[in-house]
């Protein structure tokens, strides 16, 4: 079931490049033959052509640039103006509708069997060009470019102001620089239109393809130069791309600014032989929107640059840096903030600056036709009407502010991507009746293709790039209600704001000119909670959701919500690189992209470190988000579950510090920020509420230590401010209040809290003794405490009863021995058998030197009665403080010992505690059935992976007769009603309502039992149990309000085999919970059962989930 290994591959790539994922045309070591860019004091030339796009000389700019921060010395770039002999080469622009191999191919990284073409290549339409902007100022000294404009003067009606530009780079026309690159665009660059026609370029892999291009090393390609490296690409940003492949190559990382990656020094630069032709991108638009972007984002900005007259200064002195990013992240689309800004009207440079780069704009799923919502909040009165956004009343009013916005965009369209429709007022439904809201829906949509008619009268509407986001409620107005969408507008189908995609086309809706795409999220605002602090995401997560995207082919648009673009930095780079080549990133491939990535940002010597810790922070972050938890998550009393969860944390955040103390000095804000704070700020938060929890549970117990827990919560509560004081002090405060969103004290409330506040405390009056002595005894299990009385066992009762022991459970079971009055007391523990035994026998509590002691009680099974064999043995308490127990009978401790065997030649889980926990890889067999089978994802869910169906696009598979997971399990505990509960990733029926995800289940040969256990539902509400599933991280929560536990008579004891079969695709196993009645609360179920063949009796711990030692966990620090 496991996915072939990546490592000798990997191990092979790793040696060959620093860009993450493609295969690099530079090297930063010297080889015979190889050509030399830069280095040793070279003056080298960039050569490019004054007649090519804007952007393209921008970026050519940026790579001359990166050049000195690499080597020192930065090239020049020159204006290539010549002949050279033709050879009648055509130049046109026919489309090829083969996907173009590299000949510099990397391997695919890891399973994946989606088809390996975009469904839309080879779908060209004839989309509207922009105008022209280029202007072309040649003098002596040199050649400059403008990108020439006229601003809007009025937001309401559509008017244009006097000529504005943006300066281009200079372009020398003379030099004595070396010439060792030569880019530009086909079809638009003299000087590589010249190779192609000389016959030194061939362009034909590329020639009409969308954002492709080639590197390659030419021989003589101009008179005077002997060898250059040539960059030809398809358009502007498949030149774009091939320029800033380049400067990642040699270690320029796409987030040297946005998160202050340091740029390693080198010798040289030498370009490779041989030749890459980079095929169109997977999907086809790829992006990111800034939402939810207050206080963070906004505060910061407005520190840095000048507030505008109606928002925060998002202006054209901002978006560079954001343009730039995408663009180096080889993306192409932006969605603008929204919740306080006007992308437009804050600066109205911002529209053509977009152009300029070469970066398509759309507007988010709430603001349709280009406009912004608050422009109809600060505006729309001015077109008449009643100034409501109603178009079934107010539509005279709303049509001419849609004509606005087009109008405004035509000048930019071919960077425009239009997103159509309309939602009721700031993000919610139209307030009407849902079969209302269709009509009102079809007539806007009707409107506005009649307006974008109007605006581009040379251009056919369905050629105009348009998109409806059936997001929430308009996916049930689609489904359910017939709303009609035409064919050419692409469908942009949803997640549910936490990472699980509601709906993919049909194999009906496949065949839309327009297509389909994803809009993703990775931050949120609203039900159940908001999260929009840090990074939650786990990467293994998002590879399994959107390479079903890509297998259902919503492969237009993905565009992924990214909150304050900072803090997600790792998730936004992980998206992007899927879009551009998913097929490259499989099934298994996220450990892959994790070592590359850390490879790429800090060097192969770390590269292992930091890809094992942000593989498992991964994995702790999303168990349950930093604002959904609270102190009643994870159990103390339970499997040890609180204490191994602090322990994961802390032995992460001294493996994070060890890597960050190992690191250069110029590294260590890049580290901090990408992964020493994430890290300490996830560990502080569950120091917090688990610590909480203990403080809650030691009150109950009267505890001299519940104290000292509620300043351990205040400690780290604190801890957790230093740490953002200490991210807004990097660099001179250069990223001062971008880490300034709340996280701590939400309620039931989903908003953000307005000030960070620490949970609950309580505390127990430490100038008095209990009226039950000095001491106190609990036990593992049980929230009752004695001696003395409380809610949790029999008043005046003084006997605790340990959970019990057998071969096959838990190593330990403990017992606390606290301090819960002013004297200091020496206590004692005599078990009744010698064969159970103690860590420790005898300890003091209380007074000046005393410590509360956790004791281990463990079996010595060689001395222990023959199985089979069940008894009780009890373990005295004695005190030295006199009548130490108050007026209350001295404390007795029970050891239920149960000493069991399975036959020798059994291999499986076996019960213990009236249960068996498996991970859901660990099957005894799996079986395919016609190219149908189970693999694993690992680094995925909970707590370790998860099993799913391949392929994505097979038909359903009746459970019994389809492929099955097989688990053999030995059981002593004879019962009429065995619950089994089955903990899966909380997806959606992306299938349609037709093909539900469900799973069938049974035992031995019982018929089995189907579960669908993702409802069904209609209009913008999700199914029951979601708020809880996705809360959880599963669905299989009883608490919380979902289950999937199904009955079995398991009355007879002995070798059972438990079956499952995923009935469809997209049903993703965690784990599995068999509870005889034994099962207790906890929030990551039971540790995993002794596997016989694979546990041995005795080398077996069992005693919590991670395996993890955990420290001293009485006391507190």
């Amino acid at each position: 079931m496991k996915v072939p290994s990546l490592l000798l591959a990997l191990s092979a790539f790793l040696s060959q490049v620093s860009a993450l994922g493609q295969s690099s045309p530079v090297v930063t070591e010297s080889a015979s033959g190889l050509l030399k860019l830069a280095g040793g004091g070279q003056n080298g030339q960039i050569l490019v052509s004054a007649d090519d796009w804007w952007g393209v000389l921008r970026a050519a700019q940026d790579l001359a640039g990166d050049f000195g921060k690499v080597t020192g010395k930065n090239l020049t770039l020159g204006n290539w103006s010549g002949n050279v002999t033709k050879r009648g080469l055509d130049l046109g622009s026919s489309v090829e509708n083969t996907r173009v191999e590299r000949d510099w191919n990397t391997p695919l990284m890891g399973k994946n069997p989606a088809a390996l073409a975009p469904s839309w290549e080879g779908k060209h339409r004839n989309p509207p060009k922009s105008g022209v902007h280029e202007v072309v100022d040649t003098k002596p000294a040199g050649t400059t470019v403008y990108y020439k404009f006229k601003p809007v003067t009025s937001f309401v009606n559509y008017t244009l102001g006097p000529e504005q530009n943006f300066t281009g780079p200079t372009l020398l026309s003379s030099s004595s620089a070396k010439t060792v690159i030569i880019t530009g665009t086909i079809g638009k660059s003299s000087v590589i239109n010249a190779l192609v026609t000389s016959g030194k370029l061939d362009v034909s892999a590329v020639k009409g393809k969308w954002e492709s291009f080639i590197s390659q090393v030419i021989v003589s390609p101009l008179p005077g130069v002997d060898r250059a490296l040539v960059i030809a690409g398809s358009d502007l940003r498949g030149t774009v791309y091939g320029l800033y492949d380049v400067s990642e190559g040699m270690g320029v990382s796409p987030w040297y600014w946005w998160a202050d990656v340091p740029i390693k020094k080198r010798s040289g630069v030498w370009a490779k032989e041989g030749k890459k032709v980079q095929a169109a991108p997977s999907v086809k638009y790829r992006g990111i929107f800034i939402n939810d972007e207050q206080p963070g984002l906004t505060n910061w900005a407005n520190d840095n640059y000048e507030r505008g007259q109606w928002g925060p200064g998002f202006n054209h002195y901002y978006h560079p840096r954001v343009f730039e990013l995408l663009l180096r992240l080889r993306a192409n689309y932006f969605w603008p903030a929204m919740w306080g800004s006007m992308f437009n009207v804050d600066d109205t440079a911002n529209q053509p600056l977009a152009d300029a780069f070469g970066i398509v704009m759309g507007s988010s799923h709430t603001e349709p036709m280009m406009r912004a919502t608050n422009e109809w909040n600060n505006f729309g009165k001015q077109y008449g009407g009643s100034g409501v956004w109603a178009y079934d009343s107010n539509n005279a009013s709303i049509k001419p502010f849609f004509k606005y916005g087009a109008q405004r965009a035509a000048p930019y369209a071919a960077s425009s991507l239009f997103t159509i429709a309309m939602r009721g007022s700031h993000d919610t439904s139209i307030p009407l009746v849902d079969s209302e809201a269709v009509v009102v829906l079809e007539n806007v949509v009707k409107a506005q293709r009649e307006i974008i008619t109007e605006v581009f009268p040379n251009n056919n509407v369905s050629d105009i790039p348009q998109m409806w986001c059936l997001y929430k409620e308009v996916q049930g107005y689609y489904e359910q209600l017939g709303l009609t969408v035409p064919e050419d507008i692409t469908l942009l189908w949803t997640d549910d704001n936490f990472g699980n995609i509601r709906r993919l086309p049909l194999a009906n809706e496949t065949s839309r000119s327009g297509g389909a795409g994803v809009y993703y999220h990775v931050d949120y605002v609203g039900d159940p909670r908001s999260y929009k602090w840090i990074n939650t995401i786990q990467l293994s997560k998002t590879v399994e959701q959107m390479q079903l995207a890509y297998a259902r082919q919503a492969d237009r648009i993905w565009i992924l919500n990214v909150g304050d673009l900072k803090a997600l930095e790792v998730p936004i780079n992980h998206f992007l690189d899927l879009a551009y080549d998913t097929p490259k990133w499989g099934y298994d491939s996220t450990p892959t992209w994790i070592k590359l990535w850390a490879t790429r940002e800090f060097g192969a010597e770390h590269a292992d470190a930091i890809s094992s810790i942000l593989d498992r922070y991964g994995m702790y972050a999303a168990r349950r988000k930093y604002e959904l938890l609270d102190p009643s998550f994870y159990s103390v009393l339970n499997y040890n579950e609180a204490d191994a969860i602090l322990a994961q944390w802390e032995l992460l955040a001294d493996d994070a510090q060890g890597v960050y103390d190992d690191l250069d000095r110029d590294a260590k804000p890049a580290f901090y920020e990408l992964v020493l704070q994430p890290v300490l700020g996830g560990q502080t938060v569950n120091q917090i509420y688990i610590w909480a929890a203990k403080n809650a549970h030691w009150t109950i117990q009267k505890r001299n230590s519940a104290n000292d827990a509620a300043m351990d919560v205040l400690k780290a509560f604190k801890k957790d401010a230093q740490l953002t004081a200490r991210y807004h002090e990097l660099l001179d405060g250069k990223w001062n209040h971008i880490l300034d969103q709340t996280h701590l004290g939400y309620t039931g409330y989903w908003q953000q809290p307005m000030r960070n506040t620490a949970p609950p405390l309580s505390f127990v009056q430490d100038l008095e003794t209990s009226l039950a002595g000095n001491i106190g005894v609990g036990v593992e299990g049980s929230n009752a405490t004695v001696a003395g009385d409380d809610a949790y066992h029999a008043n005046s009762g003084g006997t605790l009863v340990l959970p019990s022991m057998d071969p096959y459970g838990p190593r330990t079971r403990w017992i606390d021995m606290f301090a819960r009055g002013v004297a200091g007391c020496q206590w004692t523990l005599s078990p009744w058998a010698p064969y159970v035994v103690l860590s420790t026998t005898t300890g003091y509590a209380g007074g000046d030197n005393g410590t509360d002691t956790r004791v281990y009680v463990s079996i010595d099974w060689a001395k222990a009665p023959a199985a089979p064999n069940t008894t009780t043995v009890n373990i005295n308490v004695t005190s030295s403080c006199g009548k130490g127990w108050g007026n209350y009978n001295a404390p007795l401790i029970q050891v239920p010992v149960s000493n069991l065997a399975v036959p020798s030649d059994f291999t499986g889980f076996v019960e213990s505690d009236k249960h068996i926990a498996i991970e859901a890889e660990h099957s005894s067999r799996n079986t395919a059935v016609k190219g149908v089978s189970y693999i694993t994802l690992p680094s995925y869910g909970r707590t370790l992976s998860g099993v799913t169906m391949m392929p994505v696009l097979a038909p359903s598979q009746p459970a019994g007769t389809g492929p099955v997971l097989e688990y053999d399990i030995y059981t002593f505990t004879n019962t009429s009603v065995a619950n089994v509960t089955l903990l899966l990733s909380p997806s959606l029926n992306q299938n349609g309502g037709e093909r539900p995800l469900k799973y069938g289940i049974a035992f031995d040969s019982e018929t089995p039992q189907v579960l669908q256990f993702v409802g069904n539902w209609t209009g913008g509400g999700s199914p029951p149990g979601w708020l809880g599933a996705v809360s959880d991280s599963v669905w299989g929560m009883a608490a919380s309000g979902n289950t999937t536990t199904t009955k079995h008579n398991l009355s007879k004891t002995g070798k059972h085999t438990l079956k499952i079969w995923a009935v469809e695709p997209g049903v993703v196993i965690q784990k599995i919970i068999i509870d005889f009645g034994g099962v207790r609360n906890s929030y990551l179920g039971p540790p995993e059962s002794f596997r016989a063949g694979v546990d041995k009796v005795g080398g077996y711990k069992g005693e919590n989930f991670a395996g993890v030692q955990v420290r001293d966990v009485v006391s507190t620090g």
